[in-house]
């Protein structure tokens, strides 16, 4: 995992965007800020974030549209979708949409922190077995290899 974290926070709300910003860094994120999801996107095409924290309502589109159109990094940006507008609808077409949590608003402190570390870990997860497969694919194309020329 990064020794700093990328994470990328889109709110159509100033005051919770930087409040989030500030609980973040004071934790060793690197934080940036968007306030439209086309902002977002073109963050996303600039720069590779571990975590991104999406509004579901938004001024220009659905945070919900957001997650498809966003430019993933490598490993894979982490998606925690924040909403002030639970409905069960919401919660189920994020995650459908590859979201990989879901916050309400007001978003308790320790509860965002919590979920920032466990989609972290994930991600690291997800990297460490990526490199696990791509190492076990050289060995054996490398075996494949050095059998055939004999």
């Amino acid at each position: 995992m990064d020794k700093h974290p990328r994470i990328l926070v889109v709110d159509d709300d100033e005051a919770i965007r930087t409040t989030m910003k500030a609980i973040l860094e004071d934790e060793g994120y690197l934080v940036d800020l968007a306030g439209t999801g086309k902002e977002a996107i073109q963050k996303t095409q600039e720069k590779n974030y571990n975590v991104a924290l999406l509004d579901i309502r938004l001024p220009d589109m659905e945070g919900v549209e957001l997650l498809k159109l966003m430019v993933d990094g490598v490993p894979r940006t982490r998606k925690i979708m924040v909403t002030g507008y639970p409905s069960m609808q919401n919660a189920i077409g994020a995650l459908n949409k590859n979201a990989d949590a879901y916050l309400l608003k007001p978003v308790d402190v320790e509860k965002l922190l919590n979920t920032v570390k466990m989609q972290l870990q994930d991600q690291e997860n997800e990297r460490r077995f990526s490199e696990q497969k791509v190492a076990e694919f050289i060995e054996t194309r490398v075996k494949e290899l050095s059998t055939e020329h004999v």
